[in-house]
């Protein structure tokens, strides 16, 4: 299994195949979702366990998972916030609004990811 790095995947909720991006390096983490109007899928910071959305245009899904993949909390955040730390979250998970709940990623769940050069199941 390698490391982490940035690019493309799939993530796996529940039997559901949603499209992943994966920001890995300081850069990518940075980023983010900065400067879109929008995303398809979900994306993955990696390690993270806090975001915020100053400067963003849309209001998103966080979801902060440990280090199993297990959803430790779930929060809608609009533009313009920070949102609080999570001690024991490892990944952050974000996606546009309501798209969580209509994957049905709610806390205890697993998730699965598949990233080309590492296949993670929680």
């Amino acid at each position: 299994m390698g490391t982490w790095g940035d690019g493309g995947g799939t993530l796996w909720v529940g039997g559901r195949c949603v499209p992943l991006e994966v920001a890995a390096s300081y850069s990518a983490r940075t980023r983010g979702l900065l400067g879109r109007a929008g995303i398809s899928g979900a994306m993955l910071l990696t390690p993270a366990a806090s975001v915020h959305t100053f400067r963003m245009r849309f209001a998103i899904d966080v979801a902060y998972l440990d280090r199993h993949l297990r959803v430790l909390a779930v929060v809608t955040m609009p533009p313009g916030r920070l949102g609080r730390p999570r001690l024991r979250a490892r990944h952050v998970l974000e996606a546009e609004a309501g798209a969580m709940a209509g994957w049905g990623l709610t806390p205890g769940t697993t998730v699965n990811l598949d990233v080309p050069g590492r296949l993670t199941r929680g």
